[in-house]
């Protein structure tokens, strides 16, 4: 598993450098390495956990993320380095695959070796690869037959050992370092909030048993386990978040067992999480037994393998027009000044492609856009921003874009744009998950989820913020509601650090000419930001403002604003429950030891 980039290849068969079976173990060694190293990440999240190390927490998901670029640059070079002449014979690569696909065989990790090579093979070769068949269009081999080292998942048989005992043995088996708080008590919190969730008429099949991934999933302040109770057909998930106090002992914070809270725990608008797998693809299908409405992409990325993410929604997506007849369309809602937004109406996704110039007062460059989703990228989302897929080189058919759409992109984004035969090659492109506009949402519900969705819309705000994150452009278009109905922030060419802001009160008029002036009688600096002036972002109608300020006026207040920039300063990380705070047990329970 841990082998070298530097391996020796092994001597060429001919003088032109064509050795398929040595390439094809090159990528794999890489492939290896990229995988090792992703596994040393999470093993440091337990330390970091044990360790109360929340910074580093943070800055090895940084890393791990950018961990697999290098080791696919690296085995690139390699492959230039021993194999000069591969990037100049196309007609080499169906044997390096045909002997890739042999060395795979068994590989606990096929699956997301493939989309390495896929990774590599598009570096060399250098060629427009979106239907070439040097590369892995479909998977190649099955993981259902995987079976590794270690059992996936323990199982825990209540009908016999009983079911608290049960939970205290899963909790005593992960073997953390650091000792619980009470773990009598959590036990019996557990018992209790699992025997709430059964019906009246509940009673044991034979199978009845509590299954246990093996690796505890790392994130933020918390390591979660993930589990799930099999009765007779029936698969019900358990998600219980494990914290620490500040004498570094650990605590059971809940249980979660509602359909609803476990699917937001796994929301593409949070960061990835850590955790040690062996076999991915076994524990990707334990999720979905127990989240039927995830899919494998959504699976894959919140377990920090995005890379094998936008291998399965790229699939998806092609697999989907072959089944579908709708046409790819201009988004609805306003048009943005920076993204030209487009969507397939049958498919659960919105593709956005920077604009190739920015009408004023926009003064960002096309970078800068681009680095402002890599920033989300590796922050924490904190459950309000959008995972936002990156793509290069998408090939979309030219017979199912509807003219209205291919004016407006010729207009806005001509340079990304490439026609190829019968399809529309876009170089470089964005897919997230669809949303409907928070001011769509509004104009549209009822009374009850209209308040609800405007404190919510405050929240997501100050969720942001408390990860140092200022929106910038505050408009109720920038926002979304998912599924769940929780309000996410999506448009990113604004935001920035709360900490390069300054905050600041506006002065007062100097006198009645500077009241009714089209102009500003005070000066305002780059970073300067007014809260004062938010008031019309947020709610023109004023009875929707007054509804809004009941939970949030310290919005508008520059003060709020200025001690969340001195708590980000001082690198306090705000705790942000991916769940409702009335769901812990502090609050359900009280304080009982």
């Amino acid at each position: 598993m841990n082998a070298s980039l530097e391996k020796t290849p092994k001597k060429t068969v001919d003088a032109s450098g064509r050795n398929p079976q040595a390439i094809a173990q090159t990528i794999l060694d890489g492939f290896n390495k990229h995988y090792s190293l992703f596994r040393e990440f999470s093993d440091e999240a337990k330390a970091c956990f044990e360790n109360a190390d929340w910074a580093r927490v943070g800055e090895a998901g940084k890393e791990r993320i950018l961990g697999y670029e290098a080791r696919v640059k690296e085995t690139v070079e390699n492959l230039n380095r021993h194999f000069p002449e591969a990037a100049n014979h196309a007609d080499w690569w169906p044997e390096v695959k045909a002997s890739y696909i042999a060395i795979l065989m068994n590989h606990l990790q096929s699956e997301c070796a493939e989309t390495f090579y896929n990774s590599v093979a598009c570096r060399v070769l250098h060629r427009d690869y979106f239907n070439n068949k040097n590369i892995f269009w479909r998977p190649a081999l099955s993981t259902e037959h995987l079976h590794g080292l270690n059992p996936t998942y323990r199982s825990y048989y209540p009908p016999t050992a009983g079911l608290r005992r049960c939970l205290l043995q899963m909790l005593v088996d992960f073997g953390l370092s650091n000792p619980f708080q009470n773990l009598r008590r959590d036990t019996r919190r557990l018992e209790q909030a699992i025997m709430s969730r059964r019906a009246k008429t509940w009673k044991a099949h034979p199978n009845h048993q509590l299954q246990v991934l093996a690796s505890l999933f790392f994130r933020n302040k918390a390591a979660y386990i993930v589990a799930r109770l099999v009765n007779g057909d029936n698969k019900q998930a358990l998600i219980i978040p494990l914290m620490q106090n500040e004498n570094r002992q650990i605590f059971v914070d809940t249980a979660l067992m509602r359909a609803k809270d476990v699917s937001i725990v796994f929301s593409f608008s949070r960061a990835y999480f850590m955790v040690d797998m062996e076999i991915p693809s076994a524990y990707v299908n334990f999720l979905l037994s127990i989240m039927p409405g995830k899919s494998p992409v959504d699976l894959y990325a919140m377990l920090g393998l995005q890379k094998q993410a936008k291998t399965l929604l790229y699939r998806e997506m092609h697999y989907h027009l072959s089944h579908s007849q709708d046409d790819f369309q201009i988004a609805p809602g306003v048009r943005g000044m920076v993204m030209a937004v487009f969507t397939l109406p049958s498919f659960p996704f919105v593709f956005k492609l920077i604009r190739d110039h920015f009408d004023p007062p926009k003064t960002s460059s096309r970078e800068d856009v681009r680095g402002k989703y890599q920033l989300v990228k590796f922050h924490d989302r904190v459950g309000r921003m959008a995972d936002t897929l990156e793509y290069s080189n998408v090939a979309i058919p030219l017979n199912r874009i509807e003219p209205d759409l291919m004016d407006e992109l010729r207009a806005t984004a001509e340079s990304s744009l490439e026609i190829v035969g019968d399809k529309l090659v876009i170089s470089h492109i964005y897919i997230e998950r669809r949303m409907e506009p928070l001011d769509r949402y509004l104009a549209n519900a009822s009374a009850p989820l209209r308040r609800r969705a405007i404190r919510d819309f405050g929240q997501a705000i100050k969720d942001l913020a408390g990860a140092n994150i200022f929106p910038g452009d505050m408009l109720k278009k920038n926002f979304g509601v998912t599924r769940t109905e929780r309000v996410v922030f999506y448009d990113y060419d604004e935001i920035s650090y709360i900490t390069d802001c300054n905050f600041r009160h506006i002065p007062p008029a100097r006198s009645y000419e500077d009241e009714i002036s089209d102009t500003p009688w005070y000066s305002i600096g780059s970073n300067d930001v007014f809260p004062e002036s938010f008031a019309p972002f947020f709610f023109a109608n004023q009875q929707v403002l007054a509804l809004f300020k009941k939970d949030h006026a310290d919005l508008l207040d520059a003060d709020w604003w200025y001690a969340m920039k001195e708590e980000n300063q001082a690198r306090k990380q705000t705790e942000v429950f991916p769940y409702p705070v009335k769901r812990r047990f502090s609050v359900r329970y009280g304080s009982e030891t």
